[in-house]
């Protein structure tokens, strides 16, 4: 069975990511969008990713323009938009789409991997949540309505006990 290690992604240059990069690394990976209802959520992400990411925790965003045409915008204006309304430092790859006959084959993985409430496979909005653990295991989807800072105890749970001094 293939692991989230075994994908390809492309950062918001057009360049090839190999996900093996993140190997080891607690990853919440999520679809996001610059102009939704849970666009906000960026500032939750930010604060997890920046409290967390020592203890090896890393977001990943794939914006995507299948809901509602919440992510109009080209690579530049989405990357711009993260860093002044957000200052998003974790990674924002090139957008993508999560559903239909060109879903990312990152996507299709996850959903395969973790389907929603009544098992469905599709994403249903923006700002759905999937939790990867150390071994590149997807653990958790979660619906887009659940807060970042809610999925704290899940990912510490993941990362294991913090090193002491």
């Amino acid at each position: 069975m293939p692991s989230i290690y075994d994908f390809e992604v492309q950062d918001g240059e057009g360049q090839g990511v190999p996900l093996s990069r993140y190997r080891g690394r607690v990853l919440l990976i999520v679809n996001t969008a610059s102009f939704c209802a849970y666009t906000p959520q960026y500032g939750e992400l930010v604060e997890l990713h920046r409290k967390l990411e020592p203890l090896g925790f890393s977001v990943l965003a794939f914006p995507c323009n299948q809901f509602g045409s919440q992510e109009p915008g080209n690579q530049e204006e989405i990357r711009t938009f993260c860093r002044v309304a957000y200052d998003v430092t974790f990674p924002v790859f090139a957008k993508l789409e999560v559903n239909g006959p060109n879903t990312h084959p990152l996507y299709a993985f996850l959903k395969s991997a973790k389907r929603g409430i009544l098992g469905t496979r599709s994403i249903k909005w923006n700002f759905t949540k999937f939790l990867v653990d150390r071994q590149g295991d997807v653990t958790a989807r979660f619906a887009p309505r659940a807060h970042p800072r809610a999925l704290e105890p899940a990912i510490r749970k993941l990362l294991g006990p913090e090193p002491t001094a």
